[in-house]
């Protein structure tokens, strides 16, 4: 991958926003300056940081925090509307002291999404977390954040990999990317560094020489994994969701079609979660494109996939995904044709084309599974239930996986009480076993350079 950006010194600076929520009400702003345990500056300062932060060589949100330990960050109230004043920012967001536009547009995404959750998750809260309450919470937190203006036809693909991948897997992402903006593809990641990166640099590309002006470039984000993955420059429409589950599901009904790219546990977890939806007998007859593809060299790592989940889910599973190694032109065109078949389906149910309400979305996949040692060990990963929920089961194991590696909750609670354990029918967990060393052998875990201490530990 690219080099990324040096960190020097820190920088104070007052930043206004450009025609993105240039007011607030008297009590938006008190709830942002609240520094109580309910209150909404810490996750407001955690989130600014992390967009301050692009391009910094760190995939861990506790390394970040203690690196700024005096950042701050606060609301001002000015004649024509508000500002933000910033103290001992990170200075990769600055050019000649002016803050970089699209640092700038995203710390104000973070400001819009942060104060719309706080009353949003209010509403789902009293309803008590019904299932169409949450996808209901889902589409007010895209539309309020215009990322379901696009009006064309369906061509918006969802790309899935890892942030920590090797220099030759970087590029063929850029390769699919371009291949996908020669088609006239948009791109929506995860936001962060290498596979969330890399399809949408490569489709700038493609969209540039197609004199293709209104480039959606879309990054999903949750609070908890922001800080370990900030929003790479190519980002062009940021959205915070309130947590991981309804951040999986905003993926899932804004896309055409996936891309999954090689990946660690992050990328295990997503491509359970969409296994589980399409195993759902709800959702049999949606026509959804999934193509996993990377270099000729990724070859094992995807018979490792398959190996996977066949063993867990069966081989109904493995028909809902298709590989394609090496050959980026053949992805691009693949995902043409089955955002065609979603358009005419769309079409004949008279359906949305900017967000799949027909999908079904079990509660397992939708409710918040706060990860903890007790939890962990309590997970179902076991035969002795319906595929799809084993499916939403091993999301857990590994979505606590990803949070022991990388949110600040989860390294906290790792050094204070060790790592999480996980049991289950031997056949899963030899299974599980097999791919998670895997992963570490391969170095998924932790970017380049970094030694990877397990987080978690099986157990018979």
């Amino acid at each position: 991958m690219e080099n990324s950006i040096i960190i020097t010194d820190a920088v104070d600076a007052l930043v206004a926003p450009r025609g993105i929520l240039e007011n607030l009400s008297q009590e938006e702003i008190t709830w942002l300056l609240d520094t109580s345990q309910g209150g909404l500056y810490s996750l407001f300062r955690r989130c600014a940081l992390a967009v301050l932060n692009t391009g910094a060589n760190i995939d861990n949100a506790r390394e970040t925090l203690d690196r700024y330990a005096d950042f701050a960050i606060k609301v001002v109230r000015h004649t024509r509307g508000i500002k933000l004043e910033v103290h001992d920012a990170p200075a990769q967001a600055f050019v000649d002291g002016e803050m970089i536009r699209g640092i700038k547009e995203h710390l104000f995404s973070v400001l819009r999404d942060v104060i719309f959750m706080a009353g949003e998750m209010d509403d789902v809260s009293d309803t008590g977390g019904d299932s169409s309450a949450i996808t209901n919470s889902v589409f007010r937190v895209l539309r309020n954040a215009r990322a379901l203006d696009h009006k064309t036809h369906p061509n918006l693909i969802v790309c899935w990999g890892g942030h920590s991948i090797s220099d030759a897997e970087y590029k063929y992402t850029k390769q699919v990317g371009y291949e996908m903006g020669l088609r006239g593809l948009d791109v929506c990641t995860g936001c962060g560094p290498g596979a969330m990166k890399g399809p949408m640099k490569g489709a700038a590309v493609g969209h540039a020489k197609q004199r293709i002006a209104q480039s959606r470039f879309i990054g999903l984000t949750e609070p908890g994994i922001i800080a370990a993955e900030p929003p790479n420059p190519i980002c062009n429409q940021l959205v915070i969701l309130p947590d991981i589950e309804k951040r999986l599901e905003a993926f899932m009904r804004m896309a055409h079609g996936v891309v999954v790219f090689p990946g660690g546990v992050g990328t295990a977890e997503e491509i359970l979660y969409l296994t589980g939806l399409l195993l759902d007998p709800a959702n049999a007859d949606q026509p959804f494109p999934v193509v996993l593809t990377g270099p000729a060299a990724t070859a094992p790592y995807f018979e490792q996939i398959k190996r996977f989940i066949q063993g867990t889910l069966g081989a109904a599973a493995l028909q809902r995904l298709e590989i394609i190694v090496d050959d980026p032109v053949a992805v691009a065109r693949r995902l043409v044709q089955g955002t065609q078949a979603v358009r005419e389906f769309r079409r004949e149910r008279s359906d949305s084309f900017n967000f799949n309400w027909l999908l079904s979305v079990q509660p397992e996949l939708q409710h918040p599974f706060e990860v903890t040692h007790e939890s962990m060990r309590a997970l179902s990963l076991t035969r002795d239930q319906p595929v799809h929920l084993l499916a939403a089961n091993l999301r857990r194991a590994f979505s606590g996986i990803v949070t022991g590696n990388v949110k600040e909750n989860g390294v906290q609670d790792i050094e204070q009480f060790g790592p999480y354990e996980l049991s289950g029918d031997t056949g899963i967990m030899k299974l599980v076993d097999e791919l998670l060393a895997a992963f570490v052998a391969q170095g998924r875990m932790k970017l380049p350079g970094k030694t990877y201490v397990p987080c978690y530990r099986l157990v018979a």
